[in-house]
């Protein structure tokens, strides 16, 4: 079985994410999760940031005895010991162990790794000729071969990492035996590069990971395991389903936007941090938001939430939020309140500033050396990757 193609489910074709309409900002109201367990939907920007920075909701106990079934299938995002589903000081103490290698003057270093990757694409894209899918060509390879390239994993097979990853956030592509699977071989795979990386250290992230663990003691074997195997995923996910949902946009609507992006780099920062807050990574068809767990009553948007409810934090919607930000896209608008695409609190997500900087310095990079950049067919023909926790197109016909 593959990732689902489909582009003309029952109720028509599928509409790029810029279009999608979002829940109208309100109190937190009742709803339903696919497994059928109630779940209270946050929406307004305060009360998203709230869920997600409130000790009284966390990861931890959506994974406890108790707890009621909040997934169809279980994926990567599901295991209990990775990062994302620990809390408190065992959390900290985790995240302590890589965050240095991800704060913003860390990642500036490798700017000029990033860069080289970027022009290397548009060489090829350049010299194989117009038409092209930039899904293939760049918006996909882009951030596997950054990724590998920081980690150290240029002679491994890049394909099998973009297969384990699409395994591991899968909601309905994939049956439960072919994720579990995939997350074997995926786990062994991060456990024999943690190995070797221990007794053979290098210039890479994995081996700062390693060492950074055996110093501090702050990640058992497992959890530095499903840290690299973490990093794997998140380093191909975000870049790669953003770039395309962004292009799906500026080559279809914002051909202006596309001229000045490829004109100044400047332009290209802010259209990138505009990007990450308009256009979601998915279409909530697996999750309203994302999910946390009451461990006491709280009460948020003065609506009281009992202990052990499920609540799901809006992140689109609360970067739409009218008392926040202005109505529609102004692309080169300063940011003047972060937007929650990376969360916010202990979970917010450590690679929010490498996948910025692949984005500014891709879509800056491709306007810049393809300025009459267009698609080669409607919006409406688009075949979209899903059935996975994102959406973003499977192929991009462009040409030049």
């Amino acid at each position: 079985m593959t990732v689902e193609q489909s582009q003309a489910p029952a109720g028509g074709p599928l509409i790029p994410l810029h279009c999608l309409l979002h829940a109208e900002p309100g109190p937190p109201r009742l709803a339903a999760l696919p497994t059928g367990t109630p779940v209270w939907v946050v929406t307004r920007h305060a009360d998203v940031r709230q869920a997600l920075t409130d000790p009284r909701l966390d990861r931890a106990s959506l994974y406890a005895p108790d707890a009621p079934q909040v997934t169809l299938v279980p994926n990567l995002l599901d295991a209990p010991d990775t990062l994302l589903n620990i809390d408190g000081p065992e959390h900290q103490a985790l995240r302590r162990t890589v965050q240095r290698a991800f704060t913003p003057r860390a990642i500036e270093r490798w700017r000029p790794w990033v860069a080289s990757v970027v022009e290397d694409l548009l060489d090829g894209v350049a010299a194989a000729g117009s038409p092209a899918d930039v899904v293939a060509t760049f918006t996909r390879p882009l951030p596997v071969q950054v990724i590998s390239r920081l980690m150290g994993l240029d002679n491994h097979d890049l394909s099998r990492l973009s297969h384990w990853s699409d395994h591991a956030l899968s909601a309905t592509a994939y049956t439960a035996e072919e994720i579990q699977q995939a997350m074997q071989e995926f786990g062994a795979f991060g456990y024999q590069l943690v190995t070797e990386r221990r007794k053979a250290p290098g210039d890479d992230l994995v081996s700062s990971l390693v060492l950074a663990a055996d110093e501090t003691g702050g990640a058992t074997e497992m959890q530095l395991t499903m840290l690299v195997i973490g990093l794997v995923v998140a380093g191909h996910e975000t870049t790669m389903t953003t770039l395309g949902n962004a292009l799906v946009y500026l080559l279809d609507e914002n051909r202006e936007g596309w001229a000045r992006i490829g004109a100044d780099p400047a332009a290209a920062v802010q259209a990138t941090e505009q990007a990450l807050r308009t256009i979601p990574l998915g279409d909530r068809s697996t999750a309203p938001g994302l999910l946390r767990r009451a461990n006491a009553d709280l009460e948020i948007g003065g609506v009281t939430i009992p202990a052990g409810s499920v609540v799901a934090a809006d992140p689109s919607s609360a970067n739409h939020d009218p008392a926040v930000y202005p109505e529609g896209i102004d692309l080169f608008a300063p940011l003047g309140t972060p937007s929650l695409t990376f969360g916010a609190g202990p979970h917010h997500c450590l690679g929010a500033w490498l996948a910025r900087m692949e984005l500014e310095l891709g879509l800056h990079g491709l306007a810049r050396r393809f300025p009459e950049l267009r698609l080669t067919e409607p919006t409406d023909r688009i075949t979209w990757r899903t059935g996975l926790l994102t959406r973003s197109p499977l192929t991009l016909g462009v040409a030049w």
